[in-house]
């Protein structure tokens, strides 16, 4: 169990440096890729876009900005939420409410340190509602982390006694 710990311990901080390098981008930059994003939508999703003049494949990009970053925002922490769930699942004593409680509840507060990192990022801004939209993705992967486990655990237990 301890290998099983230290494992989905160096995960978590691993996935915190990635969303640390991610706000720590300027605006600038951080535009730059989700506008290169809101292109591959268009690409994949729109017919004929690559026939678009090239204006109009920039205001699409542009028109979906908005929705791709906090897509992107809800996605990063629901990964978060994942593997801080997984490793409250090595506490053998939690209730899983309490580790489902406790996988949100530090989510949530590398969310709030986060957005209060990118205060000091040029162009950046930390906002509450950022700080929401992370918290329900978190949640979302945590609720979904835990229904496969419930459904994993059962099948198992159906399949180990024969029913």
């Amino acid at each position: 169990m301890k290998e099983k710990k230290r494992m989905w311990t160096i995960l978590v901080a691993a996935w915190m440096v990635v969303i640390f390098l991610f706000s720590a981008q300027p605006s600038d930059e951080s535009s730059k890729e989700s506008l290169f994003v809101g292109r591959m939508v268009g690409q994949i999703f729109v017919k004929d876009f690559e026939e678009w003049p090239e204006e109009e494949q920039e205001a699409f990009a542009e028109a979906i900005n908005y929705p791709v970053r906090k897509t992107a925002h809800a996605t990063e922490y629901a990964i978060l939420g994942i593997l801080v769930f997984m490793r409250c699942r090595c506490q053998d004593t939690w209730s899983r409410k309490r580790m489902i409680a406790t996988a949100w509840g530090i989510s949530t507060a590398y969310a709030a340190t986060d957005e209060f990192h990118q205060i000091f990022v040029p162009g950046r801004a930390g906002m509450v509602t950022d700080v929401m939209i992370d918290s329900s993705g978190a949640l979302a992967g945590i609720l979904l982390a835990a229904l496969a486990g419930f459904i994993i655990i059962g099948r198992n237990r159906r399949t180990e006694y024969g029913s």
